[in-house]
């Protein structure tokens, strides 16, 4: 037996006898996903880690080749009472260090830049140094603004399911899986200490947009299509749906590297780990979900 055909009987076996535990593994994540947002909620006061873009402070950005290794440990030393992250800016292709991004709360940018110039021994200029100060309610209220534009885009999808399927077994297993996709995108970034930016909350967004691709293509197929089985046709979406979600983290892995942007590096960080959640969601739970509907609808 050749790994296709394992590969086919495995699929098979799974879609017309195992569906039912399929559907349970999203269900498990669901509970793990609200106890570890849960946590971060009682920590932080917040279900997301936020950084100065959304809670308030200030961003500066120095760009040099002087050594700034021991930046950190100065301004934790100069500043005690402030948060402060230090990240690294390189030169592609050869790792070099060419600048530092200083994101700290509670501090003026005079301070930060003096502090700079002290210990280091550097003259900042507009051409060297740049400056960006959030105010804490404007983060916040921008903040919340993103959330409920986040809620609108879930709440329309989810009509724009219900219209296209207008079966409420398909569409929720369609909207239950995005929502999965998200929770677990959100209890990841918890884990691992993402502190999302106004860029990261716009990456989920788009998230809401790639997860429904793919369950879109596999409930038409399912549905409206009349030959071969179920399970036939669940393999057949997936072959066409697993090349889609394998070529954009693709180029999602190509971006991470070559990118420059700690912005632009969260984004296509969280694309890329709402995409791998969201093979296990669609072909677990949604599809899983389509063949226990689609074999109470056959016995009927």
């Amino acid at each position: 037996m050749n790994l296709k055909e394992f590969s086919d009987k495995l699929l098979d076996s799974l879609y017309s006898k195992h569906y039912k535990k399929l559907v349970l593994i999203p269900l498990l994540f669901i509970l793990a996903d609200l106890a570890i947002i849960g946590s971060t909620y009682m920590q932080t006061g917040d279900f997301l880690q936020k950084d100065v873009s959304l809670s308030g402070g200030t961003i500066a950005t120095i760009y040099s080749d002087t050594d700034f290794g021991s930046l950190k440990p100065v301004l934790d030393k100069e500043f005690p009472t402030s948060e402060i992250q230090v990240t690294y800016l390189t030169e592609f292709g050869t790792e070099k260090r060419v600048g530092a991004i200083v994101e700290a709360t509670n501090i003026k940018s005079d301070a930060i830049k003096s502090a700079i110039e002290k210990e280091y021994d550097l003259k900042l200029t507009q051409d060297n140094f740049s400056i960006e100060e959030v105010g804490s309610s404007l983060g916040e209220s921008f903040y919340r603004q993103m959330l409920v534009a986040m809620a609108f885009a879930f709440l329309f999808m989810s009509v724009t399911v219900l219209i296209i399927f207008r079966r409420v077994v398909p569409s929720v297993a369609v909207i239950v899986t995005a929502f999965v996709d998200i929770l677990t995108t959100v209890a990841i970034m918890d884990i691992i200490g993402m502190k999302i930016s106004t860029a990261g909350i716009a990456a989920l967004l788009m998230l809401i947009g790639y997860s429904i691709d793919t369950d879109m293509l596999l409930t038409t197929k399912v549905l409206k299509k009349t030959e071969g089985t179920v399970s036939s046709r669940i393999k057949g979406s997936m072959m066409t749906g697993l090349t889609m979600t394998a070529t954009t983290m693709a180029a999602m892995l190509v971006a991470i590297a070559v990118s420059q942007s700690q912005v632009l590096v969260q984004m296509f960080t969280i694309i890329l780990i709402g995409l791998t959640v969201d093979v296990f969601a669609t072909y677990c739970f949604n599809a899983g979900m389509l063949a226990w509907y689609m074999k109470r609808k056959q016995a009927q």
